[in-house]
This record gives structure tokens, C-alpha cells and sequence, in this order.
């Protein structure tokens, strides 16, 4: 292996960690997050919808049930459904 291949590895290798450190995570605790992390991790929530889901639960506390979530406005059972697996009630 040459230095020049040696340090293409090295530098690829680093831009996979950074990626890595640095993307959205998989899941998401609808009880605690902010905004700006609902938006990013589920699927069809913008920033409008996350600050809803916020706002809901600020007023009307926890939610109890992922389903609880189609109380939000915009929120739908179709939503919930695609974020099935993303959608955590705790940490």
C-alpha cells in the first residue's frame, strides 16, 4: 500500500465517522424531544408539524399511546404509521 492509498483510506474512514456523528438519529422520544429533532428524524413532520406536536404536549401532557399523536393538528394515523419504529414515549 502506498502513502497515497494509506492516506485516501485514512481520509474516507473519516468522513464516515463524521457522517456517522453527525446524522439524524433513528429514533425519537415524542415526550422529551424539541422540535427541531421531531423534524429531523420523523418522516413528514416538518418544522410546523414538530412545533405542534411541542405545543400539544405542553398543553395536554405526555403521550400515553404513539397513537396519542393523531390528537396533534396535521398529525394522521398514516404519519404515525410510517414512523412506527421511530417513535419512542420514553428514553
Amino acid at each position: 500500500m502506498t502513502l497515497r492509498s494509506a492516506i485516501n483510506t485514512l481520509v474516507l474512514s473519516l468522513a464516515f465517522v463524521v457522517q456517522a456523528a453527525f446524522a439524524a438519529p433513528d429514533s425519537v422520544n415524542v415526550n422529551a424531544a424539541d422540535a427541531e429533532t421531531l423534524a429531523a428524524v420523523l418522516d413528514g413532520v416538518g418544522m410546523a408539524r414538530a412545533e405542534a406536536i411541542v405545543d400539544y404536549r405542553q398543553e395536554n401532557g405526555r403521550f400515553n399511546d404513539i397513537y396519542d399523536l393523531a390528537n396533534v393538528k396535521g398529525i394522521g394515523d398514516r404519519t404515525i404509521e410510517l414512523n412506527e419504529s421511530r417513535i419512542r414515549l420514553a428514553d
